[in-house]
């Protein structure tokens, strides 16, 4: 009988042996947890396509920051629902707006214990449900820039560490990035959903921000899944334009471009593991089809692998209790 030379389950002898050798690891600190936070809510409405995820009053955002950091969780991106919606999107950049007010007050309750992020888009503010200002049918991109970046000042003046533009629209980064820079803001960051894609797993969340498109839909703006190419392109862009940190969305099905994004630029790469992501393992989990919790630690660990620094998830929090317990 002939024996094999080389035998690599020698280094997976032992539980211990395995960790000494691990290649990718993940920890707390990784991790970005999203918060939706509504206007005029009383309490705290469940998202009924994503079990455990919810929508918050203003007065619950301080508790629901103090869990995530308890959990050794860096960073939040915030996420506004609005009582009203008009065609230009106005809430989104109200001083007083619901993400103004819950950036505010999580500032003045955590100071620098917690990286506040917040989005930075219009689909949640639009009578339209589209990511831009609407003209007849047509989402108007430099329009929409220009609107873009006054929400960024406000977030900015309410105490944000890090605004997230997700419209997709061309030359957003460049815009936020001079309009904060001439309000005196050189300071906040800004990580961009640099290759946002045209996907089916948004759904979910569109249910918890109420931001499906009223016509039409968003293939004139967001990356074809097809275009592998196109997509680095909009990284390489919005690199060129001043970005602190690009992002590739959705993540899972996306691994190939964290993988050559890392490969190719020397930034922070974010990955977004998205709604419809969360919403597969939690249903399969009810129905006993999957162990969530090996299976969730597998997703993250491959987002990890392929080349994510970070990972905004609605899996933060359960995740980050059992790589503490492990």
């Amino acid at each position: 009988m002939s024996f094999p030379s080389k035998r690599l389950r020698r280094l997976r002898t032992s539980e211990k042996f395995r960790e000494l050798v691990q290649e990718t690891t993940l920890n707390p600190s990784d991790l970005i947890c999203p918060v939706f936070v509504q206007e005029d809510l009383k309490t705290r409405v469940k998202v009924e396509s994503m079990s455990e995820i919810e929508r918050l009053p203003l007065d619950d955002i301080n508790d629901e920051v103090g869990t995530i950091s308890d959990l050794n969780i860096p960073a939040i991106m915030l996420f506004g629902i609005p009582t009203k919606k008009d065609d230009l999107g106005s809430s989104a950049f109200d001083e007083n707006g619901i993400v103004q007010k819950a950036i505010s007050q999580i500032r003045k309750n955590f100071g620098d214990k917690m990286v506040i992020m917040a989005d930075v888009c219009l689909c949640q503010y639009t009578s339209s449900g589209h990511c831009g200002i609407i003209q007849g049918e047509k989402i108007e991109n430099d329009s929409s820039i220009e609107t873009l970046s006054k929400i960024a000042i406000s977030q900015a003046k309410a105490g944000i560490d890090t605004v997230s533009p997700s419209a997709m629209m061309d030359g957003q980064v460049k815009a936020i990035r001079k309009a904060l820079d001439d309000e005196g803001f050189s300071d906040v960051s800004i990580m961009s959903h640099s290759a946002k894609h045209r996907s089916s797993f948004y759904s979910p969340f569109r249910d918890a921000a109420e931001c499906a498109p009223k016509f039409g839909d968003r293939k004139t703006y967001q990356v074809p899944y097809t275009n592998a190419r196109e997509a680095i392109r909009e990284v390489e862009t919005d690199i060129n334009e001043g970005v602190d940190i690009v992002m590739i969305k959705p993540a899972l099905s996306y691994l190939d471009l964290i993988a050559e994004t890392r490969r190719r630029f020397n930034i922070p790469v974010a990955a977004y593991s998205v709604s419809g992501e969360y919403a597969l393992v939690k249903g399969a989990a009810t129905q006993g089809w999957v162990d969530e919790k090996e299976i969730t630690k597998e997703i993250l660990y491959s987002i990890k692998r392929a080349g994510a620094d970070m990972i905004v998830t609605y899996f933060a929090k359960s995740a980050a209790k059992f790589l503490q317990e492990s």
